[in-house]
């Protein structure tokens, strides 16, 4: 059960609900899919949103205390890696400042909420043969951080999302058309969709039937 009235979604622009400028959305309005968990959860239930772009995962261990601890809510969803592959960190250095986070969550009594790095998508100047080594390149080391947020969660009995899986084309790998304006960050309907399954994999189990 839920203990508190309070959610954290913690992270970066993927938290922030940064998309591209559309006909629809030509402004690129932000669109936090923690303001669709919120519609989702209900009032009784404050969901916050503490996403900042372009940040590193070191950037969220230092303002962790800060933006999460001090807030003291019951769940923290921590979404971040996405700009560290991009500088190619190395993953043991990612995975370091995730698991930095996860356990200070805990240790204050916080439940974390590990969430998987999205895929990419190829836009037309990586049809070459260059340009689709680099993104099976791209694509490998997402997929293996994303194996050890997973095994992370797994051994320490947490709920992880995975929504790398909940947004790819199956066949392909690549962050699916639907989901995304840029191929790197998601559309409305992919921030929709981020909290439609995370609602219902996650928190909805929490909350009290009736």
């Amino acid at each position: 059960m839920l203990t508190t009235s309070h959610i954290v979604c913690f992270g970066d622009s993927l938290t922030a609900g940064f998309q591209a400028a559309t006909e629809d959305n030509p402004q690129g309005a932000e669109t936090p899919y923690g303001w669709y968990l919120q519609e989702l959860i209900g009032s009784a239930v404050r969901v916050s949103v503490s996403g900042i772009s372009g940040e590193l995962t070191g950037e969220m261990v230092m303002r962790f205390r800060s933006a999460v601890l001090a807030e003291q809510p019951s769940h923290v969803v921590i979404l971040g890696g996405t700009n560290d592959l991009g500088w190619n960190a190395h993953l043991e250095e990612i995975m370091g400042n995730l698991f930095k986070m996860y356990e200070l969550a805990t240790a204050s009594g916080i439940t974390p909420v590990p969430v998987t790095v999205p895929s990419i998508r190829m836009g037309d100047d990586l049809r070459s043969e260059e340009g689709r080594q680099w993104f099976a390149e791209h694509l490998k080391r997402r997929q293996q951080l994303n194996k050890l947020i997973l095994r992370y969660a797994e051994s320490n009995g947490l709920a992880a999302f995975d929504l790398f899986s909940v947004t790819i084309e199956p066949e392909t790998q690549q962050l699916a058309a639907q989901y995304s304006n840029d191929g790197l960050h998601l559309s409305t309907a992919g921030y929709r969709l981020f909290a439609d399954r995370l609602y219902q994999d996650v928190f909805a189990p929490l909350l009290p039937s009736g």
